[in-house]
């Protein structure tokens, strides 16, 4: 029996704003532990497969994104797990698209290949209860059962939506029929749903065979199936990447799994060929969506106060405090959430994180960079900060990785100047290549093809001062790229 991890890496985390931005979310970041939000999702499986004869742990399938493809390709390789394929969504079109992406993927090789499915930014606080859960859910998806893991609540939570448990499934402890899912409730139904210990947290995490969501899918939903099949049909493999064909995928609508599938096929609708079912799980989970929520499963101090970074805190109780770049100082404040990044700083009542998403729209809608983007913006070859921009120039650090080059390349509407601070730069100008090294410049004309490469075995690192008309990130047209990339940002 193999078991195939599928990671649903979507979305932006709009409400961690101002660390996650649209080009690089919260499941990029590391805000519970030294690792990443993803880098936990896939270790947190690590062992699984120990005693069990009959199960083998495949790499992880990884549907994301395309501007995210490269962090994540690069953070799965720092973990030493490099995945078995990484989708890419031209666009995202919710949870039942992706997962379809991967379950086709999966069943041209073998359609009994249980999948478990993550979202990439949850939080595990206790992963051997988290595997004695999985381990349930393998047993009912081995029978062909469309498997849900439920989480036993802790609180009145009015953020999450519910499930209503049904009858148990004979020969499992745990393991029930779905009787119905459930909206976000409101305070005092949330409280009764807690009570009458029916219901459990819905995890948004599920199990089952390739093929079974295969069928499923396409009865319950075939207009997401048929544009998703010919979608993956039409692929292109793009190095480690598999690029779907995008006029037929945004053709698929939009939705979640479980309103495609699941909420279809429970309590009355379940069928002896499509049977839903929930593991109940207690593993200190938590879905790491806003602010308050961070601070509720974060270590705290004696005041109640979560904190990161360079801080200073006098007198202050409940407060989350992150510093990504500067100091910060706070004094006196109660369930106040103060976060600083480089460009940006975010100052509010820790009980209305939910409306930190208001902020992302406002930037949106007057075309602000700071709801995309970091100061620091990273790629695949390195990474480039802006330090000072003015009237006709911009200043820029870029670091360029051991063995890695910039596309070759050519602007309309600027030049570069290039001061060399630490390493050798191996860079071509028109028909010229040759070596800068530290303490050393040189000048890249407007319009001329220009390449910068690091061909030694330490990072390269230089000051480029840009000057012209138009000095933004789409002023590029590329000649040859290493990574694949077209005339775009990324």
């Amino acid at each position: 029996m193999d078991l195939q991890p599928v990671i649903l890496s979507g979305g932006t985390g709009s409400r961690l704003w101002p660390v996650s931005r649209e080009h690089y979310p919260k499941q990029l970041l590391a805000l519970f532990s030294e690792q990443t939000l993803i880098q936990d999702t896939v270790s947190r499986l690590e062992g699984l497969d120990r005693d069990a004869d009959d199960l083998t742990m495949r790499p992880p399938i990884v549907v994301c994104n395309e501007e995210h493809r490269f962090f994540i390709a690069e953070q799965l390789r720092q973990i030493d797990c490099p995945p078995e394929a990484i989708i890419l969504e031209p666009q995202g079109r919710n949870t039942a698209p992706a997962l379809t992406l991967a379950a086709l993927a999966i069943a041209a090789q073998d359609p009994d290949t249980i999948m478990l499915v993550m979202p990439a930014d949850h939080v595990i606080l206790d992963q051997a209860s988290f595997q004695t859960s999985l381990r349930h859910g393998i047993a009912q998806a081995g029978q062909g059962k469309l498997v849900t893991f439920g989480i036993e609540p802790t609180r009145a939570e009015t953020g999450y939506g519910y499930i209503h448990k049904g009858k148990p499934i004979d020969n499992d402890p745990v393991a029930c029929a779905i009787d119905r899912f459930v909206e976000k409730p409101d305070q005092t139904t949330a409280e009764s749903y807690v009570a009458s210990g029916d219901y459990l947290w819905n995890s948004g995490m599920f199990m089952m065979q390739a093929g079974v969501w295969n069928s499923a899918i396409e009865i319950c939903a075939p207009a997401i199936y048929n544009a998703v099949q010919q979608a993956f049909a039409n692929r292109e493999d793009d190095r480690d990447f598999v690029r779907v064909d995008k006029t037929a995928f945004l053709a698929s609508p939009s939705d979640s799994i479980d309103y495609a599938v699941m909420e279809k096929l429970s309590g009355d609708s379940a069928s002896a060929t499509f049977y839903p079912v929930v593991v109940p799980m207690s593993a200190g989970w938590s879905d790491i969506g806003i602010w308050s929520t961070l601070w509720e499963v974060s270590d705290k101090d004696a005041g109640g106060n979560v904190i990161k970074g360079d801080v200073y805190a006098l007198d202050n109780e409940d407060c989350l405090l992150f510093s990504n770049q500067r100091h910060i100082a706070t004094v006196g404040l109660k369930e106040t959430i103060v976060v600083e990044t480089a460009d940006a700083i975010l100052v509010a009542d820790r009980n209305r994180s939910q409306d930190v998403k208001q902020v992302v729209d406002y930037l949106k809608s007057t075309s602000r960079a700071e709801y995309l983007t970091h100061r620091k913006v990273y790629r695949p070859w390195g990474s480039y900060e802006s330090i000072d921009t003015g009237n006709r120039y911009q200043v820029k650090r870029i670091t360029v990785k051991p063995g890695a080059a910039l596309s070759l390349q050519m602007h309309h509407h600027r030049a570069e100047h290039w001061v060399i601070v630490t390493g050798t730069a191996y860079v071509t100008r028109g028909e010229e290549q040759f070596l800068v090294t530290e303490n050393e410049s040189t000048f890249i004309p407007l319009g001329v093809k220009h390449r910068l490469e690091n061909r030694g075995s330490i990072p390269l690192e230089i000051i480029e001062v840009q000057s012209g008309s138009y000095l933004g990130e789409d002023d590029i047209v590329r000649f040859d790229d290493a990574y694949g990339r077209g005339d775009s940002k990324c």
